[in-house]
């Protein structure tokens, strides 16, 4: 495969130096298994391993190499192996907080980077929620990339028109699609997002069906699928690891785990392009200052007194507007503890080579 084939962009090469000797050359994680990496580039494929300095120096762990990434390699002697030496900067990236650091201080996990396209798969059955949804399109926006709207099993739903035009009022400006992976339908018109050297990715709660439609995308039954719980239409965790595969006519697809939690990792951007039809209201509040409370010449409040706007959506934005500003607070928190840890390791570098002088 050729670089242009794997999704290279001349942004790129802005960044990429092939060193002193000529021996560095780029590569793209196509799957991550601990700190060990499956990386694909014109040569061929490597078992790709980070240098511990690498390890050492990152702050966090958003610096290392994640699915979708291009990294500088240096392949070694038995042709198999390659030393990762640098992350070249990302295009896009999907991330969300880290589950486990809401009582600290605030970590970003990239789920996928240098996406072009988010496939954001929901199923239709009762696990179906406008408010996940919501959640969903803010982080894609927030990635760089460009969020896709995937209403999987199709087939479930007799309204299916309806509820078409009930996910658009949730997310402006996004192509939203009807499709049921199982048996094939609606699958083609998702095709035109998968062309040459063009990465989408899939993501969704478990049990949505992102395997089947990256099977149906595929044409075989590559990826392994599970039915889900008849109780509550929860899903298990079929996909364990972040995956980018090719399909036939050349697009490049990336598989990741079904998310039961999805806190948001944003600066407020992403919010506002998913509820832009409120901000777009706001701007015609008679006071700049507006809560959208009981202010005289409220257009937020006259649109919900119109139903032109629903409580719900209102609530939803002031809900992640809120998580927004918590996280804010721990991010500075963050920040300033990654800066104390980072002169922390200074001094003690500085340290030893004076001792061992």
């Amino acid at each position: 495969m050729t670089l242009i084939e794997l999704g290279w962009h001349p942004d790129f090469e802005q960044h990429f130096s092939s060193g002193p000797d000529n021996t560095r050359i780029p590569a793209r994680v196509v799957r991550q298994d601990s700190q060990r990496y499956r990386l694909v580039s014109e040569p061929g494929e490597f078992t790709g391993i980070i240098t511990g300095r690498m390890l050492h120096l990152s702050d966090s762990e958003e610096e290392l190499p994640a699915v979708g990434d291009w990294v500088v390699i240096e392949p070694q002697s038995d042709g198999a192996t390659a030393i990762i030496l640098d992350v070249l900067p990302r295009r896009s990236a999907f991330k969300r907080t880290v589950p486990s650091s809401r009582k600290g201080a605030a970590r970003a996990q990239v789920v996928a980077a240098n996406i072009d396209t988010l496939f954001l798969v929901h199923g239709l059955d009762d696990n179906f929620r406008l408010r996940r949804i919501e959640r969903y399109v803010t982080l894609a926006w927030e990635s760089g990339a460009t969020p896709v709207v995937v209403l999987n099993k199709a087939d479930l739903r007799e309204d299916i028109d309806e509820v078409l035009v009930e996910v658009a009022g949730v997310s402006p400006g996004v192509d939203v699609h009807a499709v049921s992976a199982l048996d094939g339908d609606g699958i083609e018109p998702l095709r035109r997002y998968c062309t040459v050297g063009r990465t989408v990715g899939l993501t969704g709660s478990s049990g949505v069906g992102k395997s089947t439609l990256i099977n149906a995308l595929l044409g075989e039954a590559r990826m392994r699928t599970t039915e889900v719980r008849t109780g509550d239409s929860r899903g298990r965790h079929t996909t364990t690891h972040r995956e980018l595969v090719r399909l036939s006519d050349g697009g490049l697809l990336i598989d990741t785990p079904g998310m039961r939690e999805l806190a948001l990792w944003s600066d407020g951007e992403g919010v506002s392009a998913t509820f832009s039809d409120i901000e777009t209201l706001a701007e015609q509040c008679r006071f700049r200052d507006c809560r959208h409370d009981s202010e005289p010449g409220c257009a937020v409040k006259a649109a919900l007194e119109s139903g032109e706007l629903s409580a719900a959506r209102l609530e939803s934005y002031r809900k992640q507007q809120r998580e927004i500003a918590f996280l804010e607070r721990r991010r500075d928190r963050s920040a300033a503890l990654a800066e104390q840890a980072k002169w922390k390791k200074i001094s003690k570098i500085v340290r030893r080579y004076y001792k061992e002088r």
